[in-house]
Parts: structure tokens; C-alpha cells; sequence
């Protein structure tokens, strides 16, 4: 079967740019409060652990991502390396966790720039505006995301600076009590939700030049960066506020900056937060809406979502399905069970891409098989320490994907 094409206009630099604003705005502004909560003190080593496993799961994407330069992510590695089954779970869960991450990121913009009682119609607003700038072109929103991650560095570093000038560091409290290895797994689990964005990379296979050589450099430089930028803020957040500073605060960055007491600190980082959020949005939306093109030109979906505009070679139909889904979540969700239940979805699509590396020969080999255990081990043990409520809602969210597949089969069959 033919498709129409996507058009290959991104170069490393546009797709290491849409990654950092899938991690950097899914994570820094969010995901710190849940993990420390959870991991209290050993915060750091939550944020490390969880690098860890993104880490395994990068290699495994980008040799994937080598054999197979098509948009659709490990939805399509999944379904040529071991069938279609393993594929669909692969897409169902990242179609799934990823509209989770979506509405997570878009509330989190309403919080930063709405009054009281405005945030969720503010979120709703975002998810049309970037819907309507990604619609005319993928190259729109790589210029979008390097301006993007740009204002989030900058916001990060006034409130990192801002923070450890206050002069009451609480390094004596770090790393206090040992949460036990269970609070340290739920909380890399949590913080793992803030590394995912470099599957957006591996989603733009049909949108990059040279997609053998640029896909794997993108996701390499793209996860480092977002590391060390992680280790810094988690240990500047633990010296200045402390685990239990961290975990009760709705917006731990924003009260780190605020800790010096300069007004514009804070109004600079609450631009960062929202642009970050904002990025975030932008790359994760045009994700998942090319892993809905894949999966619907399988016909594991409507195949009347694998349009592309003749015009702007976009998946016009898929951006307009999940931004109108997106809408309804922000308007009923939660913010922070949002995470939990997006991590469970994206640690299921990396299990699958481990899983399908690991069946790779020598000839598409980059990485040895045990990278390829190690982070399919790794994920499994993070989607179980997870919330509670997370994991059932995920494996019952699950199911029903299941069964829609099983009936879809059936009446083709």
C-alpha cells in the first residue's frame, strides 16, 4: 500500500531542538514534586536512575530508528521486528501516555499564566493555538522549540542562581532518611515521565534528512544535555528547599527563585515555565499525531487518519483527532495523576522498543543485547512501582486497547 509522504526538512539541530522541549517542559517544572515525595532526599538518585533507563531505552530507539527511517516510532519497529501485536501495544501506549503527557503540559501552562479558576480554559486556548502553528508546517515547530528551550534555559538558570544566593543552604539535610528502594524506584518512575521526549525524536524518521545519521546523533545529545540540566536543578532544588520543601510545592522551581526575593526572578521564571510547558506541548503533539498516522495506515486506527495535507505535508486529520481529545482532558484531569498514568504508557512503548532491539542481527547491531535487557528490566520495574492508581488505570487502559484491536481483527478476518 502507498502513502503520501512527509517531507524531510529537519537537520540534527531542528530535531535536538523538538526533543529538549518534550523533556525540558515535561520535566523541570513538574515532575520534581511527585519524585521527591516519593524518593524524599535521594531525589538525585531517582533523577539518575531514571536517566539510566532512558538511557538504555535511547540506544535501543536509535539502532531501531537506523533500520527503519519511517515516522510511527516503536509502533512501527515493534510491528516489523516482531509482529503487528507487539507494534500496537507499543502505539496504543504511547498514543495513550502521551495525551496524558499533553494535557499535563497544557494545564501546567494554565497554572503559570491564568488567574484563579482560569487555568483549565487557558489550557484548552494553548492546545488550539499550537494545534493551529503545527498544522501548517513540522519546520514551524522545530524553529518554535529552539526558541523555546532557549527562554527555559535562561528562566532555569535566573532561578537556580536567584535560589543558592539566598545564603540558607540546607545541604546538612541531604540526603537525610533512606525512603527505601521502593520510594527510590516510584520516584525515578515519576521523574522518567520528565526524560520521554526524545521518543519525539525518533517519531520524526520520516521528517529528517539523512534519518540513519541524524535520528541516533539527535537522541544521544539530546538526552545528555537534558541530564545534566535534571542533576543540577534536582541538587540546587534539595540545597535550597529541602526534600519536603520540594515535594509539597506545586511549582518547586518557581519557590527556589523566589527564595532570593527579586519580583522579576519570579516573573522570569514564571515566562520559563510557561514557554517550557508550551514547548513541550508543541513537540508532543505532533508525536503523538504521527504515531496515530502510522498506526492508522495499518488500519490500526480509522485509515481516514492517514491523510497528510497536500500543502503543508502534515497529518492534518490525526493533529485535529488528538488536539480535540487533549482539550477534553485539560478540562477534566488532573495535573499530577496525569503523570503517573503517561509514565506507565511510555515505559510500555520502551519495553517494546527493547524487546524488538534485542531481535535485531549483527548487521543492524549498535548496541550490545544486554543494553537491551537492562532497560526492558528496568522498565517493567518502573511501571510497577508507580502509584497505585496509575498502574491500574494504565492496565485497564490497556485492556480496552486490546479489545478494540481483537474486535478489529476479527472483522477483517
Amino acid at each position: 500500500m502507498s502513502h503520501d509522504a512527509l517531507a524531510r526538512r529537519l537537520g540534527t539541530g531542528d530535531a535536538v531542538g523538538i526533543g529538549l522541549a518534550a523533556m525540558l517542559g515535561a520535566g523541570v517544572f513538574v515532575a520534581f514534586g511527585p519524585a521527591a515525595a516519593a524518593a524524599g532526599g535521594w531525589l538525585v538518585l531517582a533523577v539518575a536512575l531514571a536517566g539510566m533507563v532512558a538511557a538504555a531505552n535511547a540506544t535501543s530507539t536509535a539502532q531501531l530508528a537506523v533500520a527503519h527511517p519511517t515516522s510511527g516510532g516503536v509502533y512501527v519497529y515493534g510491528r516489523a521486528q516482531l509482529g503487528p501485536w507487539w507494534g500496537y501495544l507499543a502505539g496504543w501506549g504511547f498514543v495513550v501516555g502521551k495525551t496524558a503527557s499533553c494535557a499535563a503540559m497544557a494545564l501546567a501552562f494554565g497554572t503559570y499564566v491564568a488567574p484563579e479558576g482560569w487555568a483549565r480554559l487557558a489550557a484548552a486556548g494553548v492546545v488550539v493555538a499550537i494545534t493551529a502553528a503545527g498544522y501548517r508546517g513540522v519546520h514551524r515547530t522545530a524553529r518554535l522549540a529552539r526558541w523555546g528551550v532557549a527562554i527555559v534555559l535562561i528562566s532555569l538558570v535566573v532561578a537556580v542562581g536567584s535560589g543558592l544566593g539566598d545564603g540558607e543552604l540546607r545541604w546538612a539535610e541531604v540526603p537525610g532518611a533512606w525512603p527505601g528502594l521502593g520510594g527510590v524506584l516510584e520516584g525515578a518512575g515519576l521523574m522518567f515521565f520528565a526524560f520521554a521526549g526524545y521518543a519525539r525524536i525518533a517519531t520524526l524518521g520520516e521528517e529528517v534528512r539523512d534519518p540513519r545519521r541524524t535520528i541516533p546523533r539527535a537522541i544521544v545529545i539530546g538526552l545528555g544535555v537534558v541530564l545534566l540540566v535534571y542533576v543540577a536543578v534536582g541538587l540546587a532544588l534539595l540545597g535550597t528547599l529541602g526534600a519536603d520543601g520540594v515535594a509539597s510545592s506545586s511549582a518547586p522551581v518557581a519557590a527556589m527563585a523566589s527564595l532570593g526575593g527579586s519580583s522579576w526572578v519570579g516573573a522570569v521564571v514564571r515566562v520559563g515555565a510557561a514557554v517550557a510547558a508550551a514547548g513541550a506541548l508543541l513537540a508532543l503533539l505532533a508525536g503523538v499525531a504521527r504515531t496515530v498516522l502510522a498506526m492508522a495506515r495499518e488500519r490500526d486506527l480509522p485509515g481516514a487518519l492517514a491523510a497528510v495535507h497536500p500543502r503543508f505535508a502534515v497529518p492534518h486529520r490525526a493533529e485535529l483527532l488528538v488536539a480535540g481529545v487533549v482539550v477534553v482532558l485539560v478540562l477534566t484531569v488532573d495535573l499530577r495523576g496525569a503523570i503517573g498514568f503517561s509514565s506507565f504508557g511510555v515505559l510500555l512503548y520502551y519495553l517494546v522498543a527493547n524487546v524488538a532491539a534485542f531481535t535485531q542481527g549483527p548487521g543492524e547491531r549498535r548496541y550490545p543485547r544486554a543494553v537491551q535487557v537492562a532497560g526492558a528490566l528496568t522498565c517493567v520495574a518502573l511501571m510497577a512501582s508507580l502509584p497505585r492508581a496509575a498502574v491500574v488505570g494504565g492496565l485497564v487502559v490497556l485492556a480496552v486497547g486490546v479489545v478494540l484491536r481483537l474486535v478489529r481483527v476479527r472483522r477483517v478476518g
